[in-house]
């Protein structure tokens, strides 16, 4: 039985290597064949001795078919809050012309916070 996307979301990378590459009925020789590297990387992975390059990341999650965000982040590092995501998804909901004027306010405060960041960050490194 496939583990739920909560359980996944919970295991390391090496654990959704390995567990993902078995949902699919793959051999770790099959998996390698398929992306393109030797075994020897793959059980490297999957042992969490060695951590993949981009590229061969990308290859993996496309043929394990899921995001390379899905591979590599917990559920908590990713995606907004439970409150935020009830909020964008409640914005969807609204005419073109309002979801632009939210996403400009959106953008305007981003961009006042990470001024406010960045002059602190500078002051700091003034008086240090």
């Amino acid at each position: 039985m496939a583990p739920s996307i909560r359980r996944l979301l919970m295991m390391s990378l090496h654990t959704r290597l390995i567990t993902l590459r078995k949902n699919r009925s793959l051999t770790q020789q099959q998996m390698a064949d398929t992306i393109g590297i030797h075994v020897n990387s793959l059980k490297k992975y999957e042992a969490g001795q060695a951590q993949p390059s981009i590229d061969v990341l990308k290859k993996i999650a496309l043929e394990l078919h899921v995001s390379t965000d899905f591979l590599l982040f917990d559920e908590h590092e990713r995606g907004p809050s439970e409150d935020l995501a009830l909020q964008f998804e409640a914005v969807t909901q609204m005419p073109e012309d309002e979801q632009r004027v939210i996403r400009e306010v959106l953008e305007s405060l981003i961009i006042k916070y990470q001024s406010r960041r960045w002059d602190s960050g500078r002051q700091a490194a003034k008086s240090s």
